[in-house]
């Protein structure tokens, strides 16, 4: 695992000392991801630094960035190709000569023979960037599903490339205004969906893409995208014994490491599972970590214990008491933009402890988004089957209505109900989005104020959950959220706060449930096996039955959750109070201060409600200090 960077000025300027110094700049700022060497490569116009976390051939020989043989290509490269020595066989069949054992020169070779239709052969996690000496061209490119970070700024005849977006401010051309559309979808979201980041200039590459560009043109393309469209028609039993050896296939190929290797482990079925295949590979037992809180509604750690017992691994864990509020300021630095998914705490923890005895970890994201695995998937199939028994225009009409009146009563049942009516009344990718929007639009729109306010009244977040709803190749509702989920929260949220937090630590985490190939199977694999009435991941839970045990398969889902609405009054309480109703602070700039006092105080009083957005808030507050504050941004702060 590591971390890339790079620029391209057009025209090509030859001012290699100041550019080095650059470069020197940004592999510093982005050394936490590859601690073990770095180097910086240019050209007129063009740099490239790496910063490599040892996982491969651990000689120097496999340090980036790295020249083709014939001279012409050079790499940067972040992630691992885990077919890599099978590619490798193919090639020197062909009379290709290698120099290192590593992924990288593979990869490059690779691209060195194919262009961009090598891409399809690969099956990792990564981010690319080429330089080709001859066309004066860049390439970039990023895996199927978003595993790893790739950014890129563009504006006018200056464009640069980072795995995180720290890596692209020490440049002096960049320019970064803030974009207000996307802090409306920061608070709608938790995080801000690609291709948008908070910065007008900067992108996220989507999943699945690559580009191309001369510093001036970019060309972008789609390599890869998801279908649903031809549910198997084989038996469920056959469906879960293929499933099972698929997914212990991508466990045996993300157990090839020159390092030492673990695993997380929260006792859920995923993370289970991945453990107990790890056994079966491992003539050694296992090493496993997991974090637990001081509050049995949120501490996992009886059930990973059992699952450690069951494997014999080397198991440890954590428990978060103290020093949250010590400790939160310093994690969230991590993220260049806002990020409010409050599960980066633990993720962090459980990093930090897993460094402290492995390099790589496996772990069991993508189970959820694959399978069904998450209660709201159950709670929008109810709500759509109560959508198509009532015809359109009763639930257009009259839900609204009933709606209206509930919500002016008081309670916790009135307002359950004053939900539901609301969410019925519209139409399922719409609903879809508002029953999971973190920050509601009332609320939104009595704090927000200004410029924020004027420039996004007429934007709605909801477009990006509608359009990937409407993009799906699906023939079922279930189907469609799933691909919608795959292609923003996936890697807006879990993936990100993945990265971010292991790379924090210098650790590199695999996920043998994103395999392409896992996740192209599961696709097709029919609705009703995936969500069977009230079991969610029910295909998932079959494949495994033999090996997990029926109490850890089918105990009710915990989640990576923190307390949140107990930390607020109590841990964070006197910090996030110091933050949110500070007369200087990032929020007054763009929110109401006497409208954010109330939603504290109603937190306070013990109104759980606002937790979330308040959360939200304080999320974005602890990014605008680290990266905002003092500098008068886009017109905004």
């Amino acid at each position: 695992m590591c971390g890339l960077a790079g620029f391209l000025r057009t025209p090509s300027t030859p001012d290699r000392a100041a550019h080095k110094d650059w470069l020197a700049r940004m592999g510093e700022s982005i050394r936490h991801r590859g601690p073990d060497a770095g180097a910086i490569w240019t050209d007129d116009g063009v740099g490239m630094v790496h910063r490599r976390l040892s996982i491969i051939d651990l000689s120097e020989a496999g340090n980036q960035p790295m020249v083709s043989a014939s001279g012409r290509y050079v790499i940067v490269f972040n992630g691992e190709i885990y077919n890599f020595q099978e590619l490798r066989e193919h090639l020197c069949r062909e009379g290709h000569v290698f120099r290192t054992g590593t992924d990288t020169e593979v990869l490059l070779t690779l691209y060195e023979t194919m262009g961009p239709e090598c891409l399809g052969l690969l099956n990792g996690m990564f981010a690319i960037a080429v330089w080709d000496k001859t066309a004066s061209s860049l390439f970039l490119a990023r895996d199927r599903l978003g595993k790893k970070p790739l950014y890129f700024y563009h504006n006018g005849g200056h464009f640069a490339f980072a795995s995180e977006i720290k890596a692209l401010l020490p440049l002096p051309f960049l320019n970064t205004e803030l974009r207000h559309d996307a802090i409306k979808d920061f608070f709608a979201y938790q995080y801000v969906p690609d291709p948008k980041t908070i910065y007008r200039n900067i992108y996220k590459l989507p999943p699945g893409h690559w580009l191309e560009t001369d510093g001036v043109k970019v060309q972008q393309a789609q390599y890869w995208d998801l279908a649903f469209d031809n549910p198997s028609s084989r038996s469920a039993d056959s469906l879960a014994e293929e499933l099972y050896a698929l997914i212990d296939d991508a466990v045996r190929l993300r157990m090839v490491s020159d390092v030492p290797l673990g695993a997380f482990l929260s006792g859920g079925v995923d993370s289970s599972a991945v453990v107990g295949l790890m056994a079966g590979h491992s003539q050694m037992p296992v090493t496993t970590c997991s974090i637990g809180f001081d509050s049995r509604h949120f501490d996992e750690v009886v059930w990973a214990q059992k699952v450690a017992n069951q494997f014999g691994t080397d198991h440890h864990e954590f428990t978060v008491k103290e020093n949250v509020a010590g400790s939160l300021g310093k994690i969230s630095r991590y993220f260049d933009e806002p990020f409010a998914d409050p599960s980066f705490v633990p993720t962090y923890f459980v990093s930090q402890l897993a460094r402290q005895k492995v390099t790589v970890a496996l772990a069991g994201d993508g189970g959820d988004e694959n399978f069904a695995g998450y209660s709201k998937y159950r709670t929008d199939q109810i709500e759509n089957q109560i959508r198509n028994l009532v015809p359109g225009g009763i639930r257009r009409s009259l839900f609204p209505l009933l709606a209206k009146m509930l919500g002016q009563m008081d309670n916790t049942p009135a307002k359950k109900a004053n939900s539901l009516l609301g969410t019925l009344a519209t139409e399922p990718d719409q609903a879809f989005y508002t029953s999971n929007c973190f920050f509601r639009p009332e609320i939104w729109n009595s704090l927000v104020t200004g410029e924020l306010a004027r420039e996004t009244q007429d934007y709605d977040p909801g477009e990006i959950t509608r359009h990937h709803y409407r993009q799906a190749k699906a023939d079922d509702h279930l189907s469609r959220i799933l691909y919608t989920d795959i292609k923003t929260y996936l890697p807006g949220d879990i993936l990100v706060k993945v990265d971010r937090m292991s790379m924090a630590n210098s650790l590199e985490t695999r996920a043998p449930l994103l395999d392409y190939r896992v996740v192209e199977f599961a696709a097709n694999i029919p609705s009703r096996l995936k969500l069977h009435g009230k079991d969610k991941k029910h295909i998932l839970k079959k494949a495994f039955s033999g090996m997990l045990p029926q109490d850890v398969l089918y105990r009710k889902k915990m989640g990576f959750s923190v307390p949140l609405a107990q930390w607020l009054r109590c841990e964070l309480r006197e910090m996030a109070e110091s933050l949110l109703l500070a007369p200087d602070s990032g929020l007054s700039n763009l929110f109401d201060p006497a409208g954010i006092r109330r939603l504290w105080e109603l937190h306070q009083s013990g109104k759980d409600h606002v937790t979330q957005e308040l959360w939200s808030l304080l999320a974005f507050e602890l990014w605008w200090q680290s990266y905002q504050k003092g500098h008068a941004v886009g017109g905004l702060l």
